[in-house]
């Protein structure tokens, strides 16, 4: 097919803020996780589909299948879906507290 470019699971970005290696960012109406630190403005590859341990809001606790949103003030994924962006959906439990919780990212963003 001639007019294929790639298959979109990973893709370079600006960093629209300084970002390590496995943190999630939200570039426009793209989030994915980085693949390095970047420095803001900086290319980054990130990977957009997958299952990733994420920060979370640490107070609450999510079940498996539960809706994801990206709170891009906090940067942290959270359930709470006022003014924040859904990424996708739990992989698993999370207690409240803990800091981290597994994340399963489609590629779509609503």
């Amino acid at each position: 097919m001639k007019n294929f470019l790639q298959a979109g699971r990973t893709i370079a970005v600006p960093a629209p803020y300084a970002v390590s290696g496995g943190q999630l960012l939200k570039r426009g109406a793209i989030v994915g996780v980085a693949q390095h630190d970047a420095e803001v403005g900086a290319g980054v590859e990130i990977e957009r589909v997958g299952v990733f341990d994420l920060a979370k809001v640490a107070a609450e606790a999510w079940s498996i299948g539960d809706a994801l949103y990206w709170d891009d003030a906090a940067r942290l994924v959270t359930t709470v879906d006022t003014d924040n962006t859904l990424i996708g959906a739990a992989a698993g439990a999370a207690a409240n507290p803990s800091a981290v919780g597994s994340v399963l990212l489609d590629g779509v963003i609503r």
